[in-house]
């Protein structure tokens, strides 16, 4: 390590590091045995009778949401490592992934034993999780935090990026050739029939066309992971990511509509009989029939276990009754997934159930237009393209038969089961959003001229660029990393809840930093990185907020 800073910079001068991949494997295992003492720590601190107490955990909250942030760079770290391990094997491991690897574990080391922003206000440190800030001292995480994320490394970094400029992503994605056809695919689409059209359909407020939901069918969006018996493609949860990724580059309206099916298939496979399999999975894959996820109730939030709405059984039907809030694309929806508590004296989880609730789509005149169902619009900052609503069921009738599994008290568990899938999609998603601010701003910082040259050759404007690639790629691997575990159907709760934390934001930080590139123009509602910031906010709050996110990886480390 350089004793002074003079022989910082001058080691700055020759951007990539010798020996990266060494300096990297090195650091992971400093990173690993750190969080083994963390985790220890942790375990006697909140735990009583020798199990993790729910009481102590709320109290000392901070430290447990730490240790999840901490857990989540450390996954991070290791699937960036390996990124760079398939692509030295594959001869793809060029200068520009070269110095993505390098200036990410520059940075997240330097961020482990600094502080951690798991918020704008909020720092994540070592010493909360009982780790002495001079734990981290090994020799290659030293190197890597005084040299990896130099001010030259990233210049040279956003230099290469520009030659780059136009191609799916910054740096080799280490998929194989099939995702990237598929990539190449939905990016074109999501670049012919989305992107130019998005910040109009955002301006005005408008849903998305039927014609672009229509396209997205016959691309086969919505049958993408649904297994060729039932109509879909049985493609893997990669592609899945690969697909979210491009549509939300474009929009994340459009990339959002997939969710929809993706929810409601997976409640389907996983819960349903097989005759509302064979019923349903063709006519979703197909597009045929959209679905809408009607879960949160109001003054409820993430606590789904005390829902309110009732469902009682009246012979051959159910009678609904209760209010439901934050129903995404509910007008034109020809089901609902539909969590209802049909036990009234269990006042926990164990009493929903979750009905595949047929409904009316919206007339020209009227969004409700089924018996016993009204609805109101919420106006929204961004995620437009679908539109929110509050619903109100009042005696609404649903078949016995379209109880998810034909049998009562399950939905809860049902609905556990997709949360896997939907928190990988959602940090797909954040990562195209991402991948749409860098873009964006990126052309906006070649474009510009100030004192005689682009933006982009300020150092601070193109620092910021470089950083939205790494950790962009960073979140991508990430999830990439997710999926592959939910494909071989291994249990990834905590790997997804990971995605998604760190995905919404990266997200988020690259659109702020894309509209700061703007300057005042991005606070103008002409320029679409104002519609990407709004779109990019929500992300931290759906599919589990980012507090609710942290809370449960932390009981699946120290459980």
């Amino acid at each position: 390590m350089p004793h002074d800073g003079q022989d910082m910079f001058n080691q700055a001068a020759t951007p990539v590091l010798p020996n990266l991949l060494s300096l990297t494997a090195e650091s992971i295992v400093a990173v690993d045995a750190l969080l083994a003492e963390a985790k220890e720590n942790l375990r006697k601190k909140l735990s009583k009778d020798g199990r993790i107490d729910a009481a102590l955990l709320e109290e000392h909250q901070y430290a447990a949401h730490a240790l999840s942030w901490f857990a989540t760079y450390q996954l991070a770290l290791t699937q960036l490592h390996h990124w760079a391990e398939k692509l030295v094997a594959d001869n793809g491991f060029t200068e520009i992934e070269q110095l993505i690897l390098q200036i990410g574990f520059g940075e997240y080391l330097c961020q482990i034993a600094g502080g951690i922003p798991m918020s704008q206000g909020e720092t994540a440190r070592l010493q909360d999780i009982g780790i002495s800030p001079s734990a981290l001292s090994a020799p290659a995480v030293e190197r890597l935090m005084a040299q990896g994320n130099s001010s030259a490394a990233r210049t040279q970094l956003v230099e290469l990026m520009q030659a780059n400029h136009g191609h799916a992503t910054f740096g080799a994605t280490a998929l194989d050739e099939d995702l990237e056809m598929i990539r190449d695919q939905f990016r074109r689409f999501a670049d012919e029939r989305v992107a130019p059209n998005a910040h109009e359909w955002h301006l005005k407020d408008e849903l998305i066309p039927m014609a672009i939901i229509e396209e997205m069918a016959e691309l086969g969006v919505f049958g993408l992971t649904i297994p060729e018996e039932y109509g879909g493609f049985g493609l893997s949860k990669a592609s899945m990511c690969v697909v979210s990724e491009e549509l939300s580059r474009g929009y994340i309206g459009v990339g959002s509509l997939g969710t929809r099916s993706e929810i409601a298939a997976e409640l389907i496979l996983c819960g349903g009989t097989e005759e509302q399999k064979q019923s349903w999975l063709p006519r979703i894959a197909s597009g045929e029939t959209l679905p809408t996820a009607v879960f949160t109730e109001p003054n409820t939030g993430s606590d789904l276990g005390s829902l309110r709405t009732r469902a009682i059984r009246e012979g051959e039907t159910y009678s609904i009754t209760g209010n439901k809030t934050w129903i995404t694309h509910a007008a034109r929806t020809n089901v609902m997934t539909l969590l209802a508590r049909t036990d009234p004296d269990n006042g926990d989880h164990k009493g929903l159930s979750m009905f595949l609730a047929e409904k009316e789509p919206a007339t020209e005149t009227e969004d409700f237009p089924s018996a016993g169902m009204t609805g109101g619009e919420i106006e929204v900052l961004g995620y437009r393209g679908m539109k929110e609503y509050e619903l109100a069921f009042d005696g609404f009738k649903v078949d016995a038969e379209n109880l998810l599994g034909g049998e009562e008290g399950k939905g809860f568990k049902q609905l556990m089961q997709t949360f896997e899938s939907a928190r990988i999609q959602t940090a797909a998603r954040a990562i195209g959003v991402a991948q749409n601010a860098l873009e964006v701003g990126m052309q906006y910082a070649i474009d510009r001229k100030q004192f005689g040259k682009s933006l982009i050759n300020f150092p601070r404007v193109g620092g910021k660029l470089a950083m939205m690639a790494v950790e962009i790629m960073i979140a991508r691997q990430l999830s990439y990393h997710a999926a592959a575990e939910k494909d071989n159907d291994r249990r990834c709760d905590l790997e997804a809840g990971m995605a998604k934390l760190l995905g919404a934001r990266v997200a988020w930080a690259a659109a702020d930093n894309a509209l700061q590139i703007h300057g005042g123009n991005g606070f103008a509602l002409e320029y679409q990185i104002s519609r990407i910031l709004c779109d990019a906010r929500i992300l931290n709050i759906f599919e589990g907020a980012a507090e609710i996110q942290a809370q449960v990886i932390a009981r699946r480390l120290l459980g």
